[in-house]
């Protein structure tokens, strides 16, 4: 049976938005996400819990979605007592598939069991710029979730490019997104026609398949590292460390002359000086010099308070190897 899908605005797609970013915006432990006409929130901590009724009604009023579907499922609840939980709080539950739009491109999100709370929406900045750099490049999108970069890269002219996640749900729905642009996998470019790109989706283990394509002498233009939080906390920094190394290591040996690497940490416990400082021990011990073009954080719905420092998590570097 093909998942439920909701369009709003009379069969075109809503924008996708986040409204409250917790401690910096003034509400430790609340998130609260908009997706075409749908709330997605997260309560994780025991204050926005005991409030929880009174934020509901304050949404309703304010806002009067179609539903206000919650995703409390990180384990930081567990540290104050509170059971995981995951549900429909107000009006209606949200379809298995929601539509948005992005950068002019159309992307289902599946709100109900996806990364966050569907899309990561913290990314939408990044996701432009690669546009900007995929012009005839072959790239390689790692960890590439439902296809936010994919799509953006495809419609900034990419050559090819191999989608490799190890989520097969993750990889359904990018295929699925990927036909809704008018792109499909069993497209092939036919040399010199000027037909579609080639797109390969891969399940796998990243570590695996980089060393594969390392031992096979395989190369790309363009290479998007987007991995999960490897820190969780400052006791699993050294673990991470030694993860971020090896992924961005493995990068630049696949990258060409001339190629653009995209890295990214979302780990807060990570300081965007220790991840430099990390991929340049990559390029290093790849033996390849590099630029840092543009350094990169979070979109501008993710704002960082000052007096919260850690609420700047994501950092990224567009670096250039000679």
């Amino acid at each position: 049976m093909a998942p439920e899908v909701e369009r709003s605005g009379g069969g075109a797609p809503g924008s996708a938005i986040r409204l409250v970013n917790a401690e910096s915006d003034g509400l430790p432990g609340l998130i609260v996400d908009y997706y075409s006409g749908f709330l997605v929130i997260q309560s994780l901590t025991a204050g926005t819990e005991y409030w929880k009724p009174v934020i509901v009604q304050a949404l309703s009023t304010l806002i009067a979605p179609v539903g206000i579907y919650e995703r409390s499922e990180l384990a930081v609840r567990q540290k104050e007592g509170l059971l995981l939980v995951r549900g429909t709080l107000a009006g209606e539950t949200p379809p298995d598939r929601l539509e948005i739009e992005e950068s002019g491109l159309r992307f289902l999100v599946d709100v109900k069991g996806g990364h966050k709370t569907g899309w990561y929406l913290d990314q939408r900045e990044s996701r432009k710029l690669v546009k900007e750099y995929a012009q005839g490049r072959e790239v390689l999108d790692v960890f590439c979730y439902s296809g936010g970069f994919t799509l953006l890269a495809l419609e900034g002219g990419a050559m090819s490019v191999v989608c490799l996640d190890s989520a097969a749900g993750a990889l359904e729905l990018l295929g699925e997104n990927l036909e809704l642009n008018g792109y499909s996998p069993e497209k092939t470019r036919s040399v010199g026609t000027g037909g579609p790109p080639d797109v390969w989706i891969l399940e796998g283990n990243a570590f695996k398949v980089l060393r594969e394509y390392r031992d096979a002498a395989k190369q790309f233009d363009l290479i998007i590292l987007d991995p999960p939080k490897f820190a969780h906390s400052a006791n699993q920094v050294e673990r991470a460390a030694r993860g971020y190394k090896d992924i961005n290591l493995l990068a630049f040996k696949l990258l060409r002359p001339g190629g653009i690497l995209f890295t990214f940490s979302c780990s807060g416990a990570i300081p965007p000086d220790l991840f430099q400082k990390i991929v340049a021990g990559a390029a290093l011990d790849a033996g390849v010099e590099v630029q840092i073009l543009r350094r990169l954080s979070q979109a501008p719905d993710h704002p960082v308070a000052l007096n919260f420092p850690e609420g700047e998590y994501l950092k990224g570097l567009v670096c250039l190897r000679s």
